[in-house]
């Protein structure tokens, strides 16, 4: 396969996962602010920052509110993450490999795009919970199509490769924004307003009945375990990882357990710290750092999938760069 062809399915599929997640802690965040008291306003600000937008945000808009972060995340054309733009940058990969996807998922991708571009032009904005259930159900539907319509081959990996590395750092992300909102004020923890947000995180993450068929009743540890290290729930990082790890051995033929470049390197060093982690070391060396590295390590996977599979160096110019060095 050539290399432009997996480069455009495999960020197909992470712009879709990253428009779906974006609407998953858009929602997440409007719940928790409406359920704690008298701060409703200040919540969105450490929304924008857990995305990592904020300097953009600043200069687009200025001062915060719940009207200009919704905006900006979900519609700003000036913010390449805006569910909005997310989607558009999905259709125009899928737009260069038509004669390699279905048109089943191109006629589900421009149907997500219409629905959005429609939505752009009522600022009402009266059900905002419903329409973001759409965009995720949106984006339920395309990967559901995809894996029922598009040959599990060498492209179909790269597509699931780049999904799993997106979903596990917004997973991250989402318990960030738990972390984030109860920062202004500890006396939360604990109390029944903690509980309702950790219901609505789990929520957000369409993890709440999964959760409560294991564990039973909210516990904010269990919680954490259950998103970070299981390794049966899709949406958990561990699961992520160890999926994402599948299918890139998949696409180089090297056995599971060994490695033959950068990018395998990585993603198995992390996959391997998950297998042995332990939640109540995370717990106690510091949850929002321990997301933070996280999201920073798979970045650096990322970066080596990219180098290694989009952008190769020809050897020459590698060894010559490595000497300069």
């Amino acid at each position: 396969m050539l290399s432009r062809v997996a480069n455009s399915i495999y960020w197909l599929n992470r712009y879709i996962e990253r428009a779906e997640n974006v609407a998953r802690f858009i929602d997440a965040n409007y719940h928790m602010a409406l359920d704690v008291p008298g701060g409703a306003a200040a919540q969105w600000q450490p929304l924008i920052n857990t995305t990592g937008d904020h300097e953009l945000f600043a200069e687009l808009y200025g001062e915060t509110s719940q009207e200009a972060a919704i905006e900006f995340l979900t519609f700003d054309r000036n913010n390449p993450n805006s569910i909005r733009s997310c989607v558009r940058a999905a259709r125009e990969n899928a737009r260069s490999v038509r004669e390699y996807i279905s048109s089943e998922m191109w006629e589900q991708l421009n149907t997500f795009y219409l629905m959005l571009s429609d939505a752009a032009q009522d600022t009402s904005m009266d059900l905002p919970h419903q329409f973001f259930v759409d965009i995720m159900n949106a984006s339920h539907a395309f990967i559901g199509i995809t894996d029922a319509t598009m040959t599990h081959g060498e492209g179909w990996h790269f597509g699931r490769l780049g999904r799993m590395l997106e979903r596990a750092d917004k997973t991250t992300r989402i318990l960030d924004v738990k972390y984030f909102i109860l920062l202004p004020s500890v006396d939360y923890i604990g109390s029944p307003y903690d509980n309702i947000l950790w219901a609505a995180l789990l929520r957000s993450a369409s993890a709440f009945e999964m959760y409560r068929k294991r564990h039973g009743r909210i516990h904010p540890e269990k919680i954490v375990d259950f998103l970070l290290l299981d390794g049966r729930f899709p949406r958990a990082v561990h699961y992520c990882l160890t999926t994402a790890e599948i299918s890139l051995h998949n696409i180089t033929g090297t056995p599971r357990g060994s490695f033959a470049n950068e990018a395998e390197k990585q993603l198995g060093r992390l996959l391997a710290e998950f297998d042995y982690a332990d939640i109540r070391e995370i717990i106690d060396g510091g949850l929002h750092e321990y997301l933070d590295n996280t999201q920073n390590r798979l970045n650096v996977v990322g970066n080596a999938v990219q180098e290694v599979f989009f952008s190769p160096r020809p050897a020459a110019l590698a060894n010559e760069s490595q000497t300069q060095e």
